[in-house]
C-alpha cells in the first residue's frame, strides 16, 4: 500500500506525492516563544516528528523547516512586563526551553529552525510585491492583504465562511486597523507603535504582521511550492488561511503548499486547557511528575488528526504499556549470547516449526505496523501492532528455546524492537540504560533499604493521587542520585 495523507485543503485521504521524486520538503510552524512549550506544543511537534521519521524510514530525503516566531504581540507584551523591554532576552531562554522539552520527549531536531526577525527583507519584498499586484494597499496604520482581491475565499481550508469561524478562533484575527477596507482584510505591516521593535520599511517604521511571517521563510528556504505545510489545527484559521492567500496571489503557484497537515487538540480530563480551569500544563511542569518516554506513548497512541483527553487513566495506560515495551527489549538485550546467531530457526524439526510461525507472526505484525503509517500515519494502530509483537517475544523468550534458537530469538527481537518502538515510535530508552548493572556500584547496598522504603512511599502516594508526597519522594531520590523506571512488574532503579 502506497502512503496516502488527508490533506485538509482537499479534505480526503489521498496518494502522497512529492515534486522532486525521493525528496520531501516540509514546513511546519512553530512556537512563538514568549514562554515555556504546553502539552499541545507536544502534541503538535510529536505529530510531526512521526511524520518526519515515517518519511525516512520509507526511503525519503526530508528537508524539514521548522520556525521560531520570535517577534509578536504577545512576546513584546511579555518582555515589557517582565523583562524591561528585552525581548531578545526573552526569545532566547524560551527558545532553549523550547530545545529541552523537545529533546526530553525525544523529537528528532528539524533541519533548519529560522527566526522571523532574521528575515524582515524578504518579508518586505513580498509585500512590495503584492502592493504592485494590487493584493495589497498602504493605510495609515500599516500595509494589508485585500482579501477581496485573491482568487480563493476565506475556507478553503476550514470549509466555512470568514464569518462563520472568527469567532472560534482564540482572538486570533486582526480586527484592529482603521485604515482597512474591508473587515477580513489583515495585517502584512504594522505601523511603530511607542515601546515596540521596529524595522525600516518603505511603508515606514514598523514591523511584519504575524501571517506574512512563515510565508517569507518557507519560500526563502524552498524558492516555491513546497511538499507538506503543517500545525495544529487551530491554525487552519486565519493563519493558513492567510498564507494561501499572500503565498499564491505572490508566487502566482496554486496550489502552492501540495499537502496540508494538521493534528488534532489536546484536552485535559475533558476540558480544553486553560489556565483559568486550572489544568493548563507546560511540558516542563508535567514531565517533572511523567516519564517524558510515557508522556510520548500516551500522545502517539492516537491518530494525529483526532483530539486527545489528557487524563490519569490515559497516562496510567501509557506507563503499563510503555514497560511492557522496556521489559521485553531488555530481556532481549541481556539473552543474546553471540555477536552474530545463526540463522534462524534452529534446532529440532518440531521446535523449527512453531519457531518459523512465532516468527513469521512477527513478520505479518511489522508488515501491518507499515500498513498503518501508510495510512495516513496511523500511530495508534501501529502502537498496537509493537504491542502485539511485543506478547510474541515474550512467549518465545519464556519457550524453553535451546541456547542458539534463544540467542537468534534475542538478536531478532532486539532489531525488530529497535526499528519500530524505537526509530520510528521513539519510545524505546538507550541500551546503556537498561543493560546498566547497578548490583556492582558498591554504593547501591549502603542506601538500598532506604530507596525501597521510599518507593513503597511513593507507590502509595500515587495510588493515593497525592502528587505533593508523590514530588517530594521524587526530590528525595533524585538528592541520592537515584533513577527510576517503572515496569509492569514494580519500579526498578539505578544509580546515576
Amino acid at each position: 500500500m502506497a502512503l496516502r495523507v488527508h490533506d485538509t485543503r482537499r479534505r480526503e485521504k489521498v496518494p502522497f506525492t512529492t515534486l522532486r521524486p525521493g525528496r520531501v520538503s516540509m514546513y511546519v510552524c512553530g512556537v512563538t516563544v514568549y514562554d515555556r512549550c504546553h502539552l499541545g506544543h507536544a502534541r503538535c511537534y510529536l505529530a510531526f516528528d512521526l511524520i518526519h521519521r515515517w518519511l525516512e524510514a520509507s526511503g525519503y530525503d526530508v528537508d524539514y523547516v521548522q520556525n521560531f516566531t520570535d517577534i509578536e504581540d504577545k512576546i513584546i507584551a511579555r518582555a515589557n512586563e517582565s523583562r524591561g523591554g528585552d525581548w531578545q532576552g526573552l526569545v532566547d531562554d524560551m527558545i532553549q526551553g523550547y530545545y529541552e522539552d523537545m529533546d526530553a520527549l525525544n523529537i528528532l531536531r528539524a533541519d533548519h529552525y529560522p527566526r522571523c526577525t532574521e528575515h524582515v527583507d524578504g518579508m518586505i519584498a513580498i509585500i512590495q510585491d503584492l502592493i504592485e499586484r494590487d493584493h495589497a494597499y498602504v493605510a495609515d496604520d500599516g500595509v494589508y492583504f485585500h482579501v477581496a482581491s485573491a482568487p480563493e475565499k476565506f475556507g478553503v481550508l476550514t470549509g466555512q465562511s470568514f464569518d462563520a469561524v472568527r469567532e472560534g478562533a482564540g482572538g486570533r484575527v486582526d480586527e484592529t486597523g482603521d485604515g482597512k477596507r474591508d473587515h477580513r482584510d489583515f495585517a502584512l505591516w504594522k505601523a511603530a507603535k511607542p515601546d515596540e521593535p521596529t524595522w525600516p520599511s518603505p511603508w515606514g517604521e514598523g514591523r511584519p504582521g504575524w501571517h506574512i511571517e512563515c510565508t517569507a521563510m518557507s519560500l526563502d528556504r524552498f524558492e516555491g511550492a513546497f511538499d507538506i505545510h503543517g500545525g495544529g489545527h487551530d491554525l487552519r484559521f486565519p493563519h493558513h488561511e492567510a498564507e494561501v492567500f499572500q503565498g499564491e496571489c505572490h508566487t502566482g503557484c496554486s496550489p502552492l503548499v501540495h499537502h496540508w497537515l494538521h493534528n488534532g487538540f489536546v484536552n485535559v480530563d475533558g476540558e480544553k486547557m486553560s489556565k483559568s480551569l486550572g489544568n493548563f500544563w507546560t511540558i516542563k511542569e508535567i514531565l517533572e511528575r511523567v516519564d517524558p518516554l510515557v508522556l510520548r506513548m500516551a500522545l502517539i497512541n492516537a491518530h494525529y488528526r483526532s483530539p486527545i483527553d489528557m487524563n490519569e487513566t490515559l497516562l496510567h495506560d501509557a506507563e503499563r504499556n510503555h514497560a511492557r515495551i522496556v521489559e521485553v527489549y531488555a530481556r532481549a538485550l541481556r539473552a543474546r549470547t553471540t555477536e552474530h546467531p545463526v540463522p534462524l530457526p534452529h534446532g529440532d524439526v518440531g521446535s523449527s516449526d512453531a519457531l518459523a510461525r512465532s516468527l513469521g507472526l512477527l513478520e505479518r505484525m511489522a508488515e501491518g505496523f507499515a500498513l498503518a503509517m501508510d495510512d495516513d500515519f496511523n500511530s495508534r494502530e501501529a502502537v498496537a501492532k509493537v504491542l502485539g509483537g511485543v506478547r510474541e517475544i515474550h512467549r518465545l523468550l519464556d519457550g524453553g528455546l535451546d541456547e542458539a534458537d534463544l540467542d537468534a530469538v534475542a538478536h531478532h527481537a532486539v532489531e525488530w524492537l529497535e526499528e519500530l518502538a524505537g526509530a520510528i515510535l521513539g519510545v524505546l530508552p538507550s541500551r546503556d540504560v537498561l543493560l546498566a548493572e547497578p548490583e556492582e556500584d558498591p554504593r547501591r547496598e549502603a542506601i538500598a533499604d532506604e530507596v525501597e522504603d521510599l518507593l513503597a512511599k511513593r507507590a502509595k502516594a500515587r495510588a493515593a493521587k497525592d502528587w505533593g508526597a508523590a514530588d517530594a519522594i521524587r526530590d528525595r531520590l533524585a538528592e541520592m542520585d537515584v533513577e527510576v523506571t517503572d515496569t509492569a512488574d514494580g519500579p526498578v532503579w539505578s544509580l546515576r
